[in-house]
């Protein structure tokens, strides 16, 4: 499965009544193979939670609203929503997050095409959400997928302090029951990622009787995401 692009000409309308006018031109999908079909299509958005307050309304509303913009147009149309999240102060274009949070093909190529840090630019901590590996002092740390995903699931809230229960209900499906932890089993495994975290550990904080949260340090780099965000809407 894969990506392909609609080129159509941007459509216009006529006043008072703001009625949408035929398209001047066939909307085409490009870059369709022989032998396949479109099956939908993603629009991305790119407004952090800021800037939606500013306008007056919020995430989930423009979602909401474009959810029952299409089931007004298309009844039998489905929709799936996901939010992007980044590291505070990563910077960079709200859509260029978003297209690579949610691994749009062109903007992961865009990415990859850039120079890369050198890996080993500085000592102290790197997390690479991009790559799915933790840096400790120029070496990689020996995590398993799901201790990088507790650990990445906390740098993404960064200050935030997550509950036990949210940590199992985000990073273990509901249908694998003999597979998903209790609470205290979290417990143990926060206590192996922080014992691979070495003197670093600090970074995972316990706060008593709620749950845990990340604490950057100053010898803590995060590296821009290009996995997708587990946030749905």
């Amino acid at each position: 499965m894969s990506l392909a692009h609609i080129h159509a000409t941007r459509p216009t309308f006529n006043r008072p009544d703001l009625t949408l006018a035929p398209p001047v031109a066939t909307p085409r999908i490009r870059a369709v193979p022989s032998g396949t079909e479109a099956r939908g299509f993603v629009l991305y958005v790119g407004i952090d939670e800021a800037k939606a307050a500013a306008a007056g309304t919020s995430l989930n509303r423009i979602v909401e609203a474009l959810k029952a913009l299409a089931a007004d147009i298309a009844p039998s149309s489905e929709t799936y929503a996901a939010v992007a999240l980044a590291p505070q102060g990563a910077g960079g274009r709200d859509v260029d997050v978003v297209r690579l949070a949610l691994q749009d093909p062109a903007a992961l190529a865009a990415h990859r095409a850039e120079p890369e840090e050198l890996d080993r630019a500085r000592s102290g901590v790197v997390v690479d959400i991009s790559r799915k590996r933790v840096i400790l002092d120029n070496e990689t740390a020996a995590l398993t997928y799901k201790e990088f995903e507790l650990l990445q699931y906390l740098v993404l809230r960064e200050g935030r302090t997550i509950d036990r229960a949210e940590i199992i209900s985000s990073l273990w499906n509901s249908a694998d029951e003999e597979d998903t932890p209790n609470e205290r089993t979290i417990d143990v495994h926060v206590r192996r990622l922080r014992s691979k975290l070495g003197r670093y550990e600090d970074i995972v904080r316990t706060v008593r009787g709620v749950g845990y949260r990340f604490d950057r340090h100053a010898d803590v780099a995060i590296r821009q995401s290009t996995t997708p965000s587990p946030d749905l809407f």
